[in-house]
């Protein structure tokens, strides 16, 4: 097992929620509340033709340089550092978001609760807590490592593809959800039967189910063995 993440110590988990974290490599809390402590990175303005750099990676995860983030999208894709986030309520339903439709990249269909890419040298999880508060104006209550897995999926949709080393994060969010309009288009909480059922009818993002699988062990610490 990991050594904690050098982030402030957790208060108790919510009572009706399960506590045994035995899988998971690390486990933190962020510390953060959104209206005084999560603030606008300047790497995230979004003036036209502000350059946003990801970090590139080889076939073990180790940084290897940067690479301009629709560049690295292009085919044939360019290995990079990503994370993916589920969030929990405190009945143990899962927070999906439908992604804008003017996102460049999987416009208007469901996926997990966040999903991106750090900046170069910030720490994973601190890249999956701050862009949660800036997707969906909520901070996560915890936050604990999941493991990675990485992927090559092409979306036919774009053309662009998905070359990720992808860092999961599971958790719990207990305070409203606020999205931000120019990047969640709606958001659902839902049970893993609901789910099923959400998938069979509307698109997801081509990451979803891999992701997800990838998750489902640390997901199920959280949230139980229904999922």
């Amino acid at each position: 097992m990991l050594p904690l993440l050098p982030l402030p110590e957790r208060g108790p988990m919510p009572p009706s929620l399960p506590t045994d974290k035995t899988h998971f490599a690390a486990e933190i809390d962020t510390g953060l509340d959104v209206e005084t402590d999560v603030t606008v990175d300047p790497r995230t303005a979004s003036a036209p033709g502000t350059e946003i750099l990801l970090e590139l990676v080889d076939d073990e995860g180790v940084t290897i340089g940067t690479a301009e983030k629709h560049w690295a999208h292009q085919q044939p894709g360019r290995l990079h550092r990503a994370f993916s986030v589920f969030l929990f309520d405190r009945q143990g339903r899962l927070l999906l978001q439908r992604r804008a439709l003017g996102k460049y990249h999987s416009p208007g269909v469901w996926s997990n609760t966040c999903c991106g890419h750090p900046y170069p040298d910030e720490p994973p999880f601190v890249a999956a807590a701050r862009r949660t508060a800036e997707e969906l104006g909520v901070a996560p209550a915890l936050l604990c490592e999941a493991g990675t897995v990485r992927y090559d999926l092409p979306d036919e949709a774009s053309g662009l593809i998905e070359r990720e080393w992808n860092h999961l994060f599971v958790g719990l969010v207990t305070a409203p959800v606020e999205p931000n309009p120019d990047e969640v288009d709606d958001f659902a909480f839902v049970t893993a039967e609901e789910l099923r059922e959400l998938r069979a009818e509307r698109p997801f993002s081509v990451w979803f189910e891999t992701v997800f699988e990838a998750a489902l062990p640390g997901i199920r610490e959280i949230a139980g063995r229904d999922w």
